[in-house]
């Protein structure tokens, strides 16, 4: 089984960062019950000096190359993916695709409307490519412009409605889908080192959603014992 990581900042992370990538493959690694693949188009993290994807430098250098793979970028959305990923799960044969996007797409580039919009294209975009391509796909998390913008945070609530509905009426038996449930006492002071990017903690608790996720509604994998 191959699994591809699709997201925006929060998923490729930065120079020095673990990323939640690593605490999946952690965790595949000590749970899932066959042979396993981690694929994508690329493997580096966001490097805020040069500004832009250039760096190798993950906080555990023994993390292999094969399992650094990955489909996300820094300030890259929904829009952006949307015409990416029929040729990457083309290119690396993804069965699973492992989905965290959106708040880059409300904050700076489509309201909620066009967003769910760009998340039906992906979807199309995926199932072109692999017709029994799996999808996990996590709401728009806490964040702190959230907190103190109301407008933006109505808009993440109601970008995250249209993200259920999609799920509910694009999910087939043939190429199911799955939305994830928020991580659990998110805390955005400890678990994020910014208000939005995750710390190690909040890594952790990335990887348990989606891990939970997968092994509630498909076995796949085990219960999420990181910490």
């Amino acid at each position: 089984m191959r699994f591809l990581f699709v997201g925006d900042s929060m998923t490729i992370g930065r120079a020095g960062d673990y990323t939640w990538r690593y605490r999946m493959w952690q965790h595949l690694n000590a749970t899932f019950g066959g042979p396993y693949r981690i694929v994508g188009p690329r493997s580096e993290l966001y490097d805020p000096a040069a500004g832009a994807p250039v760096s190798d430098a993950y906080a555990d250098p023994a993390f292999p190359d094969k399992a650094r793979k990955h489909l996300a970028g820094w300030g890259e959305g929904w829009q952006h993916m949307a015409p990416l990923i029929g040729p990457a799960v083309t290119r690396t044969k993804a069965d699973v695709l492992l989905v965290s996007l959106g708040l880059i797409d409300l904050g700076f580039y489509t309201n909620s409307d066009q967003t769910a919009g760009n998340v039906r294209a992906f979807l199309a975009g995926a199932r072109a490519a692999n017709p029994s391509v799996r999808a996990v796909l996590l709401p728009v998390i806490p964040n702190s412009r959230a907190l103190a913008d109301a407008p933006f945070a109505a808009e993440c609530a109601r970008f995250n409605d249209l993200l259920a509905k999609a799920v509910a009426d694009l999910d087939t038996p043939a190429s199911p889908l799955l939305l994830a449930s928020p991580p659990e006492a998110y805390d955005l002071r400890a678990d994020t080192y910014d208000g939005t990017h995750p710390s190690p903690s909040g890594e952790h608790k990335l990887a348990a959603a989606f891990a939970t996720a997968m092994h509630q509604a498909w076995g796949l994998g085990g219960a999420y014992e990181g910490r």
